[in-house]
Protein backbone atom coordinates (compact mmCIF):
# COMPACT_ATOMS: atom_id res chain seq x y z
CA UNK A 1 0.00 0.00 0.00
CA UNK A 2 1.31 3.33 -1.09
CA UNK A 3 1.59 6.05 1.74
CA UNK A 4 -0.92 8.36 0.14
CA UNK A 5 -2.95 6.04 -0.60
CA UNK A 6 -3.52 5.34 3.49
CA UNK A 7 -5.79 7.95 4.33
CA UNK A 8 -7.64 7.94 7.80
CA UNK A 9 -11.11 5.88 7.43
CA UNK A 10 -13.74 5.59 9.47
CA UNK A 11 -15.24 2.05 8.93
CA UNK A 12 -18.93 1.79 10.44
CA UNK A 13 -21.48 -1.03 9.79
CA UNK A 14 -24.62 -2.31 11.95
CA UNK A 15 -25.28 -5.65 10.75
CA UNK A 16 -27.34 -8.45 11.57
CA UNK A 17 -24.58 -11.38 10.60
CA UNK A 18 -22.13 -12.22 13.14
CA UNK A 19 -19.72 -10.02 13.30
CA UNK A 20 -15.91 -10.93 12.87
CA UNK A 21 -12.83 -9.79 14.61
CA UNK A 22 -10.54 -10.40 11.94
CA UNK A 23 -12.46 -8.73 9.66
CA UNK A 24 -12.72 -5.73 11.82
CA UNK A 25 -9.09 -5.64 12.41
CA UNK A 26 -7.95 -5.62 9.34
CA UNK A 27 -9.74 -3.05 8.13
CA UNK A 28 -8.01 -0.48 10.28
CA UNK A 29 -3.99 -2.12 9.96
CA UNK A 30 -2.01 0.72 8.76
CA UNK A 31 1.93 0.93 7.31
CA UNK A 32 2.37 3.91 9.61
CA UNK A 33 1.10 2.32 12.59
CA UNK A 34 2.79 0.15 15.31
CA UNK A 35 -0.44 -0.38 17.36
CA UNK A 36 -4.03 -1.87 16.52
CA UNK A 37 -6.24 -1.74 19.80
CA UNK A 38 -9.88 -3.57 19.73
CA UNK A 39 -12.62 -4.35 21.98
CA UNK A 40 -14.93 -7.24 21.55
CA UNK A 41 -18.23 -6.70 23.73
CA UNK A 42 -19.68 -10.20 24.04
CA UNK A 43 -23.20 -11.67 25.12
CA UNK A 44 -22.52 -13.47 28.46
CA UNK A 45 -24.59 -16.24 29.89
CA UNK A 46 -25.45 -14.26 33.00
CA UNK A 47 -26.83 -11.17 34.83
CA UNK A 48 -27.10 -10.62 38.55
CA UNK A 49 -27.07 -14.11 39.15
CA UNK A 50 -30.12 -14.90 36.31
CA UNK A 51 -29.31 -17.17 33.10
CA UNK A 52 -29.19 -14.98 29.62
CA UNK A 53 -30.66 -17.32 26.78
CA UNK A 54 -28.91 -14.63 24.35
CA UNK A 55 -29.65 -10.70 23.59
CA UNK A 56 -31.26 -8.99 20.86
CA UNK A 57 -30.18 -5.46 19.98
CA UNK A 58 -32.46 -3.05 18.20
CA UNK A 59 -31.00 0.72 16.83
CA UNK A 60 -32.28 3.45 14.93
CA UNK A 61 -30.35 3.04 11.95
CA UNK A 62 -29.36 6.24 10.43
CA UNK A 63 -29.11 8.07 13.78
CA UNK A 64 -26.76 5.65 15.28
CA UNK A 65 -24.35 5.57 12.51
CA UNK A 66 -24.26 9.23 12.13
CA UNK A 67 -23.72 9.27 16.32
CA UNK A 68 -21.15 6.85 15.48
CA UNK A 69 -19.61 9.00 13.38
CA UNK A 70 -19.76 12.14 15.45
CA UNK A 71 -17.54 10.04 17.95
CA UNK A 72 -15.47 9.17 15.57
CA UNK A 73 -14.44 12.97 14.82
CA UNK A 74 -14.24 13.63 18.05
CA UNK A 75 -11.87 10.65 18.32
CA UNK A 76 -10.11 12.43 15.35
CA UNK A 77 -9.54 15.65 17.28
CA UNK A 78 -8.54 14.43 20.88
CA UNK A 79 -6.14 11.91 19.17
CA UNK A 80 -4.35 13.27 16.02
CA UNK A 81 -2.40 10.60 15.25
CA UNK A 82 -5.28 7.48 15.17
CA UNK A 83 -5.09 6.60 11.69
CA UNK A 84 -8.25 4.28 11.12
CA UNK A 85 -11.25 3.44 13.61
CA UNK A 86 -13.67 0.81 12.75
CA UNK A 87 -16.94 0.18 14.89
CA UNK A 88 -19.07 -2.83 14.12
CA UNK A 89 -22.23 -3.33 16.05
CA UNK A 90 -24.75 -6.60 15.32
CA UNK A 91 -28.22 -6.22 15.26
CA UNK A 92 -30.88 -8.56 15.96
CA UNK A 93 -30.48 -12.22 17.97
CA UNK A 94 -26.51 -11.97 19.53
CA UNK A 95 -25.76 -15.94 21.18
CA UNK A 96 -24.05 -16.24 24.23
CA UNK A 97 -20.36 -15.34 23.27
CA UNK A 98 -20.40 -14.00 20.39
CA UNK A 99 -19.83 -10.36 19.65
CA UNK A 100 -22.38 -7.88 19.60
CA UNK A 101 -19.91 -5.34 19.32
CA UNK A 102 -16.22 -4.49 17.89
CA UNK A 103 -14.26 -1.34 17.98
CA UNK A 104 -10.72 -1.69 16.35
CA UNK A 105 -8.54 1.68 16.56
CA UNK A 106 -4.61 2.32 14.27
CA UNK A 107 -2.40 4.77 15.68
CA UNK A 108 1.57 4.59 15.63
CA UNK A 109 1.57 4.62 19.22
CA UNK A 110 -0.27 1.94 21.64
CA UNK A 111 -1.47 5.04 24.19
CA UNK A 112 -3.57 6.81 21.74
CA UNK A 113 -4.95 3.56 20.13
CA UNK A 114 -5.94 2.30 23.53
CA UNK A 115 -7.55 5.66 24.89
CA UNK A 116 -9.13 6.12 21.26
CA UNK A 117 -10.65 2.58 22.01
CA UNK A 118 -11.65 3.14 25.64
CA UNK A 119 -13.29 6.39 24.54
CA UNK A 120 -15.34 4.68 21.77
CA UNK A 121 -17.05 2.19 23.60
CA UNK A 122 -17.73 4.55 26.21
CA UNK A 123 -19.24 7.18 24.18
CA UNK A 124 -21.23 4.68 21.90
CA UNK A 125 -22.64 3.48 25.13
CA UNK A 126 -23.82 6.86 26.17
CA UNK A 127 -25.42 8.05 23.37
CA UNK A 128 -25.83 5.64 20.46
CA UNK A 129 -29.30 4.86 19.63
CA UNK A 130 -29.21 0.77 20.21
CA UNK A 131 -30.91 -0.59 22.68
CA UNK A 132 -30.60 -4.06 24.11
CA UNK A 133 -33.02 -6.80 25.24
CA UNK A 134 -31.61 -9.59 27.68
CA UNK A 135 -33.86 -12.71 27.28
CA UNK A 136 -33.91 -14.67 30.29
CA UNK A 137 -35.23 -18.56 30.40
CA UNK A 138 -38.76 -16.81 31.41
CA UNK A 139 -38.96 -13.49 30.85
CA UNK A 140 -36.96 -10.35 29.49
CA UNK A 141 -35.69 -7.20 29.84
CA UNK A 142 -34.60 -3.96 28.23
CA UNK A 143 -31.62 -2.87 29.11
CA UNK A 144 -30.50 0.77 30.09
CA UNK A 145 -26.97 1.61 29.73
CA UNK A 146 -26.03 3.20 32.77
CA UNK A 147 -23.48 5.82 30.49
CA UNK A 148 -26.75 6.75 28.65
CA UNK A 149 -27.39 10.66 29.23
CA UNK A 150 -30.99 10.10 28.44
CA UNK A 151 -31.65 7.52 30.72
CA UNK A 152 -30.32 9.34 33.37
CA UNK A 153 -31.72 13.05 32.65
CA UNK A 154 -34.78 11.86 34.39
CA UNK A 155 -33.57 10.37 37.57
Amino acid sequence: MEESEDVPKDFIKLKSEKLSVDEVSELVVSPSCGAVSLFIGTTRNNFKGRKVIHLEYEAYSSMAEAEIKKICRHVRQKWPSVKHIAVHHRLGVVPITEASVIIAVSSPHRVESLEAVTYCINTLKASVPIWKKEIYEDEYSWKENKECFWANSEK
